[in-house]
């Protein structure tokens, strides 16, 4: 851990800790490795602020480095600039967001990409309170880049001037109006809003006072009065006594507004004394054999290499990644599985592909996994995934989900359209990268917000299970397609966006973008941009087809064979429902 500006030193009174050693007790801080940057109030200001802006200098046109970062602020009050770069993330320790308060702004801007926020990834805010002295912030990002559990006393814009494509809100209070500027599409769960002002193709909102009410298809606006499943994520914080702890919030049904209103919500405790702390040179061995001791896994910020899977095989298990903690399967390897077990969490991790196909990355169940748990659901919360980039990445099948009642809350599953230029380290081609599927559902009873799935070569998503459900749903199709012979689903033009297999009975999702860029073929034509069997059960609302580019492709269909096409002269069609 960090202790402003020198990387590796304990703070002051602390203790080290060794990867999978216990925690430190009261009055001392853990050490979780030279990436966790931890401030108090009693730091120097211009200390902090020296160490912000170094980690920022480093990160903010990082986007496809190996360094990660954890920025942490103990309870108090802190008057400093935060510009969030790539793969940092900045925390709060409190209970409650209002104990770490930032006396400024806590940012995200696109001035190194002239104000285009199309590619900024990889990041996040939590558990802060923010009290920009202007009365106004910026949060200008696209997919990864989870605003969470907040409160901002003043007004939020989405974007920078240029293009973005988020985005993901959830369990915060923003006190002022909201104006959402260029962003495509957004979803914003459990929170409280003063005002939205903005709408382009998809924006949508559960459980949300002060949101605007369902308007689509002009505006694009979906407006549910709740989220009717869901588990916040869990995070760090420090308790009155000093000690460190995880708080992981219980299930709501029907959830309305944000989860701390009245203060630490219902939940459990968990010292982190009961975490096994892991560092990037930690053997995967290690880390299973502390999961089967029944620890629960802290992964500190830094690039992982497994050549067997993460196991994750007992109940009520937190895994927990900070600073955007990475898992790159080797040798063809799972990157992490989890048992047909209830109550499991896994949140906050980067999931790459390595150059060895991968049948899957992540398994959450085995095949056949039939046990209940409505009772006690696993979550999978900030979850992304990649293939192929700034190296080469290849896996059938992303994530797969096999157990039934699992909650998934912000999933970016991305197969690369782009590499880093400027290094010369670009691994994007149809036959380099490849990945048939980005996400698998097999399980019944599955409940997703804010899914995010782009660039595969088959289904985007494919659902097997039964009584299925998706709360926001964001897709752009591969660019990369050679011809219309090699993108064929049998005799089908193209592979659907969202496949829900022919024997479902029911399922339901709502505030759907299915967007075309066909850049190397833009003749190409996808038959329908969402597929599914023609039954009552079966149902799509507020669905979006998008031929980008001015029309590079056409989507022939919004949902099997209904609705107009988007194509180049008519780039965005709509349907409010089918059947």
């Amino acid at each position: 851990m960090a202790s402003l500006a020198v990387a590796g030193a304990a703070a002051a009174g602390g203790r080290l800790f060794g990867p999978g050693a216990k925690a430190a007790g009261e009055g001392s801080d853990p050490d979780l490795g030279p990436n966790v940057v931890v401030f108090d109030p009693s730091m120097p200001r211009a200390a902090m602020q020296a160490r912000l802006d170094a980690i920022f200098k480093e990160q903010e046109r990082a986007h496809f480095t190996d360094a990660r970062y954890a920025v942490l602020f103990k309870p108090g009050r802190y008057a400093v600039d935060c510009n969030v770069g790539f793969f940092t993330q900045v925390a709060g320790l409190g209970a409650v967001p209002g104990q770490a308060v930032i006396d400024g702004h806590l940012h995200v801007e696109a001035d190194w990409n002239k104000g285009m926020a199309l590619v900024n990834f990889w990041r996040a805010v939590e558990n802060l309170e923010v009290r920009p002295p202007d009365g106004a912030d910026r949060w200008a990002v696209s997919q990864a880049a989870p605003y969470r559990r907040m409160r901002l006393r003043g007004d939020l814009a989405l974007d920078d001037g240029g293009w973005s494509s988020g985005g993901f809100m959830a369990d915060s209070r923003i006190d002022g109006v909201i104006r959402s500027g260029s962003q495509q599409q957004w979803f914003t769960r459990n929170g409280e809003i003063g005002a939205w002002k903005g709408a382009n193709w998809n924006m949508m909102f559960m459980g949300v006072a002060g949101a605007p009410p369902t308007s689509f298809p002009e505006p694009p606006f979906t407006a549910l009065g709740s989220a009717p499943l869901v588990r916040e994520k869990p995070f760090l914080y420090v308790a009155r006594s000093g000690e460190w702890r995880v708080f992981a919030p219980a299930l709501r049904r029907s959830a309305k507004g944000v989860s701390w209103a009245s203060g630490l919500p219902r939940g459990r405790s968990i010292p982190l004394s009961r975490f096994f702390i892991a560092r990037p040179e930690t053997p995967a061995r290690r880390i299973n054999e502390a999961l089967a001791r029944g620890m629960h896994l802290l992964l500190t910020p830094g690039v992982y290499r497994v050549a067997e899977p993460l196991r994750v095989d007992r109940a009520n298990t937190v895994v927990l990644g900070l600073g955007l903690a990475t898992l790159v399967a080797e040798g063809g390897a799972k990157a992490l599985t989890v048992a047909d077990a209830p109550g499991v969490t896994v949140a906050g991790l980067l999931i790459d592909a390595g150059p060895v196909n991968s049948p899957v990355l992540m398994e959450v169940g085995p095949r056949g996994a039939d046990r209940d748990h409505r009772a006690n659901p696993s979550l999978l919360s900030d979850l992304f995934f990649r293939v192929g980039g700034a190296a080469v990445g290849k896996a059938t099948t992303c994530l797969e989900i096999n157990s039934r009642h699992v909650i998934g809350d912000h999933l970016w599953i991305w197969r690369a359209d782009h590499g880093d230029r400027a290094s010369g380290r670009v691994h994007v081609g149809w036959t380099e990268s490849t990945g048939d599927q980005g996400l698998v559902v097999n399980g019944d009873d599955v409940t997703l917000y804010a899914l995010f799935v782009e660039h595969f070569q088959k289904y985007q998503t494919l659902w097997n299970g039964e009584r299925g459900r998706t709360f926001f749903y964001q897709n752009e199709l591969p660019y990369d397609p050679p011809s219309q012979a090699a993108w064929m689903a049998g005799r089908t033009r193209g592979w659907a966006a969202y496949k829900v297999a022919d024997h479902v009975r029911e399922h339901h999702a709502i505030g759907m973008g299915v967007y075309a860029n066909l850049t190397a073929d833009p003749s190409i034509v996808l038959e329908s941009g969402v597929e599914g069997p023609r039954r009552p059960g079966v149902r799509f609302e507020h669905v979006t087809t998008v031929s980008l580019g001015g029309g590079k492709g056409t989507i022939a269909h919004l949902v099997n064979e209904a609705g107009a096409a988007a194509r180049p002269g008519a780039i965005r069609q709509t349907l409010v429902r089918y059947p």
